[in-house]
């Protein structure tokens, strides 16, 4: 058989098993396995596990479940309720500033935990209800925590970033570092268009009061006294410093990514004892548990991919593809759009780890020649995998959301999210025209 009929056999054996609603890692591996009996020598099956241990014997993946017990510290705690809290007193004067304090929020709590749909889940559980008390229409406050849960994936440390690095052979520290301006340009749309948002159904809230004496949801609150404001802050500090200790561990030279990780989850163990006196056993099972669970189930999604991958390059089904797509003369921004299009579309059936880790031998070498930086590709590439998170039909945080707040109507989380979706894009278009944003820090500071 032809590469180009194993390729789309390949393809069409994957969509198979996924629709079939088999697990992710069990569609990808049965896949794998069933290929490489039908189309490889009959000894490679006796190697599946030597392959797969040799492609995930790599010291940058180890830091993947160190991050996630850092996360699980964090995201069982009153951390995010606590972090919500004193941004809100902080931010009480500004027009929308709960909104804004949700963005901010949003993207403080996804920077220490380094997961969307926890920071949906802590974010949400405290910044919904406060929201909609104020005033703010149900699917502008769901809307708004599921984009910012979005943050997640982007700021550092992020798991999609750690295994993009793996997967492109590019440096952790760069991708992390290149991700942080973009990151602060999406906390500054969400938070112009939280601000706009709540100015225009505050208007209209006042124009129906005016016209039909209808009340105004929107109550008058006092701004919060300085010692309000001070008495929240023992609580939020020894976290914003453990992130940026932690950061400062990495890009000092201090330690290597994995040990910047354990670090990390021992200090964010630490400081849930210290804060919150969550230190008994009974305590610390969920968070171990949950890490175990979830980082058990991702390194095995990681695994079964990159057996997966290294099937497709053994068939040459990925340099064909790689092949056919640089012969198809495409100029480098149509090519990057056609990609980024591609991945969009995978977004609405898979998790970013499987895009990854499925696309990447397809999809780098065209652009490695067509002249674009692999590190801020990584970036955009990040952000487009953020739209999938709330674009429906299957955007996990839209679920995430829908679960926190089960009165909202689904709905109206889908049309509250639309607006960030353009402003994501509006931010794709902006990276793409000015590439100094996600380059210059990196280069700056790691030359």
């Amino acid at each position: 058989m032809s590469e180009l009929g194993i390729g789309l056999l390949y393809g069409g054996a994957t969509l198979v098993a996924m629709f079939s609603g088999m697990p992710i890692a069990f569609a990808l591996g049965a896949v794998a396995v069933a290929f490489m009996f039908g189309f490889m020598p009959a000894s490679s099956l006796d190697t599946v596990t030597q392959n797969v241990y040799e492609e995930m014997a790599s010291i940058t993946l180890l830091s993947i479940p160190l991050f996630i017990l850092k996360g699980a510290a964090i995201g069982k705690s009153r951390a995010g309720q606590d972090l919500y809290l004193a941004l809100h007193a902080w931010m009480r004067r500004i027009p929308g500033g709960l909104g804004i304090a949700n963005v901010f929020a949003c993207a403080l709590f996804a920077a220490m935990a380094g997961s969307s749909p926890a920071t949906c889940s802590a974010i949400g559980s405290a910044g919904i209800p406060e929201m909609r008390q104020r005033g703010y229409s149900p699917g502008f406050a769901a809307g708004l925590i599921a984009a910012g849960g979005t943050l997640g994936i982007l700021l550092p440390p992020s798991i999609t970033m750690i295994l993009y690095a793996v997967a492109a052979e590019q440096s952790l520290g760069r991708l992390f570092l290149a991700g942080i301006m973009p990151a602060l340009l999406l906390v500054g749309l969400f938070s112009c268009y939280a601000a706009w948002r709540y100015r225009l159904e505050y208007g209209r809230a006042q124009r129906a009061l005016v016209r039909d004496g209808t009340p105004s949801p929107f109550p008058n609150e006092p701004p919060a006294t300085l010692r309000e404001k001070l008495a929240l802050l023992p609580r939020v500090l020894p976290f914003v410093t453990l992130l940026i200790g932690v950061m400062a561990a990495l890009y000092g030279g201090y330690a290597t990514p994995s040990e910047t990780a354990g670090l990390g989850g021992l200090l964010a163990l630490a400081l849930i004892a210290v804060i919150y006196r969550m230190w008994n056993p009974r305590q610390l099972a969920p968070i171990l548990s949950g890490t175990l669970r979830e980082s058990t189930m991702l390194m095995f999604i990681i695994g079964m991919s990159l057996l997966y991958s290294y099937v497709m390059s053994y068939l040459h089904i990925s340099q064909s593809a790689a092949q056919w797509i640089v012969g198809l003369h495409l100029s480098r921004w149509v090519l990057l759009t056609a990609i980024l299009l591609m991945v969009v579309v995978l977004g609405f059936f898979l998790p970013p780890v499987s895009i990854i880790l499925m696309t990447a031998p397809i999809i780098l070498p065209p652009l490695r020649a067509a002249g674009f930086d692999l590190v801020w590709f990584g970036v955009v590439m990040t952000i487009v995998m953020e739209l999938g998170l709330i674009h429906p039909p299957v955007g996990l945080n839209i679920f995430v959301i829908k679960n926190t707040a089960p009165d909202i109507a689904l709905r109206d989380i889908v049309w509250g999210v639309m607006p960030f979706v353009a402003l994501m894009v509006l931010a794709v278009v902006l990276i793409c025209a000015l590439p100094g944003l996600s380059l210059w820090l990196p280069n700056q500071l790691m030359g």
